[in-house]
Order: C-alpha cells, then structure tokens, then sequence
C-alpha cells in the first residue's frame, strides 16, 4: 500500500465487505456506474471460484462439526491508488467478486471513502436491515406454539 491509502480499522473494512458480498451482482454493477471513471485495476489474484468447508457449533458453543461444502468466488486487484481490494462472495460469480474487489479498493482512497460509504454502503446496508427485519417478522408471525398436557394423578 502507498503511504496516501487509507487504512481503516478491521472492523470498519469488515462490515463494509460484509455488505458488499451481501448486494445483489446488479446493486454493485450499478454502483460502479455512479462511481465513474474507474482506473484500471490490475489483477493480484483473478476471479477464481472453490470451495470452503462450512463449520458449525453444537447448540451454538459446543463442539466443532463440518457442516458441509459451499462454493466460495475471491478476487484481488489493485487499483490505480495502490490499494489492494479483495472480493469474496458466496458462489461463482466471477464478476460480482471482481466489483466487490474493486469498491473494497477504491474504499481505501480517503479522497473517494466518504462518498462511497454515503452513495452506496450506507444505503445498501440500511435495505439489507429492512429485508432482515421483513424476513424476521414473516418468520415470527409462522410461528407455532406447542404445549403438552401432563397428566396428573387421579
């Protein structure tokens, strides 16, 4: 990285990859339109597509059981400003890490972060909470209550 990138904490640049790999492929596409003119990113590592092992807890903490196989797109470029996005998303969409990649490295411009982060993360991310809490709510009003009679003694 050159000395003029931005360096955001990782939890900053965490939740912002978190809701890119979120977006939809044409929520990003439209995003890079609105950006403008782009300088040509310079592929680290191209597009590739695998695969990861997904693991899971018993109730939450316990212990450590595969839960089974996903297949996983990463991506990373570097960009005109020097610095290196990456882009992992759920799949093989090629195209869609490539765009997280390249917004994850135009978000460590600090000439182009806040106008990034207010044009197109923060929106993204407050309609992602809107469909969470949609889903949550059709989810809650399924639910089912079940009792049990017990029976006593006569």
């Amino acid at each position: 990285m050159t000395k003029e990138t931005f360096t955001p904490d990782t939890a900053t640049r965490r939740r912002w990859l978190a809701v890119l790999a979120r977006a939809s492929r044409p929520e990003l596409e439209a995003a890079c339109l609105l950006l403008g003119d782009l300088p040509a990113p310079d592929p680290v590592r191209p597009a590739e597509p695998g695969m990861v092992m997904l693991r899971g807890r018993i109730g939450g903490t316990g212990d450590v059981f595969n839960l089974g196989e996903a297949s996983v797109t990463r991506c990373a470029l570097r960009m005109g400003t020097g610095a290196l996005g990456v882009g992992y998303t759920l799949g093989r969409d090629r195209r869609k890490a490539e765009l997280i990649a390249i917004i994850d490295a135009l978000l460590q411009d600090p000439v182009r972060h806040a106008d990034i982060v207010r044009e197109l993360v923060e929106p993204l991310s407050r309609q992602q909470a809107v469909q969470r809490d949609d889903t949550s709510r059709a989810a809650a009003a399924s639910k089912v209550e079940f009792f049990t009679f017990v029976r006593g003694e006569a």
